[in-house]
């Protein structure tokens, strides 16, 4: 009912049963179903007119018995709106006539005093958790469509920022040829601050990158480095990563790796385009 809707959902609930309610409706929105929480009190003065004959209405109350729902809920299906009840009891009101009815009945509640809800509030709020998941999985929503709806915060950056995003490029991409002498590599990666320069051909082809740790490995070996190549003492082969693939996918790849938390980002056909630090990925709250 809930997939065939041209409408949207429609989430009421009274007290506790309205708290559960607000998180229902909110996990559907963020999950590809259109919602919204409508308080049953303000539903009598004017609130009604939220829904419309194509939505569906899921009512919460443990009872069945809400006076606040009761008032509205032969308008709501005077308007043709479905109505999904959540009780505890199958034979109240509310369960009797609706046009779906879930049942989130407990034993007890885990209020020492079998008073406060507790034990059915968080039936209820596993039972809209569920009836989410089962419209993803329906909808064939994916990790794509969840970012749309998540822009903010640490999730959104994590589902939406794009290593195109934030690698370094330009001016701040450091590079050499592989006939440039070791001691003008020294001066780009001291330049540029990422502890590493590229080495490319003429074409920005990446034949390797040269670190601050090939440095020192370069020093224990020969006693004189001015007239070294840096193409004879680079990296070949280090790990890279496509510009177009989420920064949240690089993170992992630097966590995996042991280069000083850098990346070299290259094209389809192997030219550089930018290179990427943990640093950057820690400016940008993705990681």
């Amino acid at each position: 009912m809930m997939l065939e809707t041209k409408g949207r959902v429609v989430v009421t609930g009274m007290g506790k049963s309205g708290h559960i309610g607000r998180k229902i409706a909110s996990t559907l929105a963020s999950t590809g179903t259109p919602a919204f929480f409508m308080h049953p009190g303000e539903a009598s003065h004017g609130d009604l007119g939220m829904i419309t004959a194509d939505d569906v209405v899921i009512a919460i109350s443990y009872s069945g018995e809400s006076d606040e729902i009761q008032k509205v809920l032969p308008l709501i299906k005077r308007r043709g709106a479905k109505v999904i009840a959540i009780t505890g009891r199958a034979q109240s009101t509310l369960a009797t006539q609706a046009d779906v009815h879930l049942d989130a009945g407990v034993e007890k509640e885990a209020c020492p005093l079998n008073l406060a809800p507790t034990a059915s509030t968080t039936a209820a709020l596993a039972l809209g958790d569920a009836l989410a998941v089962a419209l993803l999985d329906a909808r064939g929503f994916r990790s794509d469509d969840f970012a749309q709806h998540h822009p903010g915060g640490t999730l959104g950056r994590r589902l939406l920022v794009h290593v195109a995003d934030i690698m370094r490029t330009g001016d701040r991409l450091p590079k050499n040829s592989p006939d440039a002498l070791l001691p003008a590599a020294i001066v780009e990666m001291t330049r540029k601050g990422i502890g590493m320069t590229c080495i490319v051909d003429d074409k920005d082809k990446l034949l390797g990158i040269f670190t601050d740790g090939d440095l020192r490995r370069t020093l224990e070996k020969h006693d004189m480095i001015k007239n070294l190549r840096v193409a004879d003492v680079m990296t070949r082969n280090p790990r890279s990563i496509a510009p177009e693939r989420l920064a949240a996918e690089a993170a992992q790849v630097l966590e995996k790796q042991s280069l000083g938390g850098r990346l070299v980002v290259l094209s389809p056909d192997g030219r550089l385009v930018g290179a990427l630090t943990f640093h950057d990925l820690l400016a940008a709250g993705v990681v």
